[in-house]
């Protein structure tokens, strides 16, 4: 059982920078695959970054490739998503998510056995 906590959200203007924190306690988050989603209203959720158990491969959607950085601190049990560059299209509710490390479809939601409550992302002009 692992229970994920996102931190970090908040409003911030276009080019502008954020980080995202996703906390783990119950377990440790080396044992896992852990990555990002994100949510505007009416839309699906959608992938955004992953990381894999030593943190040696990382994944990004196209859409955010070049700007944010997915990273893990495994003594601290931590998981952070460094955005840089926002644009307002990055506005969104973002969540932690936690699951096997042998997740092949990273991208898929059903692929992950646990979820933060979310962090709301505002970006505007």
């Amino acid at each position: 059982q692992v229970q994920l906590v996102e931190s970090g959200g908040g409003l911030v203007q276009a080019g502008g920078s954020l980080r995202l924190s996703c906390a783990a306690s119950g377990r440790t988050i080396g044992s896992y695959a852990m990555s990002w989603f994100r949510q505007a209203p009416g839309k699906e959720r959608e992938f955004v970054a992953a990381i894999k158990w030593s943190g040696g491969s990382t994944y990004y959607a196209n859409s955010v490739k070049g700007r944010f950085t997915i990273s893990r601190d495994n003594a601290k049990n931590t998981v952070y998503l460094q955005m840089n560059s926002l644009k307002p299209e990055d506005t969104a509710v973002y969540y932690c998510a936690a699951g096997p490390n042998t997740i092949v479809l990273i991208t898929v939601t059903s692929k992950y056995d646990y979820w933060g409550q979310g962090t709301q992302v505002t970006v505007s002009s």
